[in-house]
């Protein structure tokens, strides 16, 4: 009896240590509240350095990134994905958002981007400009139509009258990027921010009739999150002078 009292003890003491453990903990002895935000997958790189400043900021707080295509997140959202923040590479599947009133609010824009030609290192292909990529012999890799990045890709192939046989057509530009890193694809059409962010991956090739297809970028606070005030500042630190300006180091324009 004594022995079966004492494991009792034991295996009560367990259940509220994984108890304790599953609500979150801190080093100041508090729970853990977590923000989670979606966001555009071209944003990945300066929201998770965004996100590290407010948990800096913000004692016993824990930002939760979902990086996609915004077309993907919007769905997720409209289908009642629980979330705190929406920051979509286009207007357009922020309204999607809108018109289904999971956002009330009035989105704020916060950056802009144009497209750039990546290919392997050292452009082994010799690209030097939108027409090149029609080339039979180039296998080009471009974002779907309904992402941001494909639409924007779209939007230049009519305005050029080019029109593109890609091998495959990615959900989101992270994909696209990684067919050319891997020596999957000659060539792809991804954001400046991304071909930056890649380094000597890459090689970035610029072409004039980017300009005629700029997305601009919206953030907003989702209308039923457990945690709105948080969610608020989040919102204001990425439109705010540090979120300006850490967006500008990673190459998103003005809004």
């Amino acid at each position: 009896m004594r022995y079966a009292r004492r494991a009792g003890v034991l295996l009560t003491a367990a259940a509220l240590g994984a108890a304790l453990t599953a609500c979150g903990s801190s080093d100041s002895g508090g729970s853990t509240t977590t923000v989670t935000v979606f966001a555009a997958a071209s944003l990945n790189k300066v929201f998770a350095d965004l996100g590290k400043k407010f948990e800096s900021e913000h004692p016993n707080t824990k930002v939760s990134f979902s990086f996609a295509g915004s077309s993907d997140l919007a769905a997720q959202l409209n289908q009642g994905a629980p979330a705190d923040v929406f920051a979509s590479a286009d207007t357009a599947n922020m309204q999607k958002v809108v018109e289904t009133k999971r956002i009330t609010e009035t989105p704020k824009n916060f950056a802009t981007n144009v497209l750039t030609i990546v290919t392997p290192p050292g452009n082994p292909k010799h690209v030097a400009s939108l027409t090149d990529l029609v080339k039979p012999d180039l296998k080009v890799v471009v974002c779907a139509p309904q992402v941001p990045c494909g639409s924007a890709t779209k939007k230049v192939e009519s305005a050029s009258h080019v029109t593109l046989h890609p091998v495959s057509e990615e959900s989101d530009v992270t994909d696209v990027l990684a067919k050319v890193t891997s020596g999957a694809a000659d060539a792809g059409l991804v954001y400046v921010t991304d071909a930056s962010g890649a380094g000597d991956k890459v090689t970035a090739v610029s072409f004039p009739e980017s300009s005629g297809a700029v997305n601009t970028y919206p953030i907003a606070a989702v209308a039923d999150s457990k945690h709105a005030d948080l969610a608020k500042q989040f919102d204001e630190l990425v439109t705010g002078p540090e979120g300006r300006a850490a967006l500008a180091k990673a190459g998103f324009g003005a809004p």
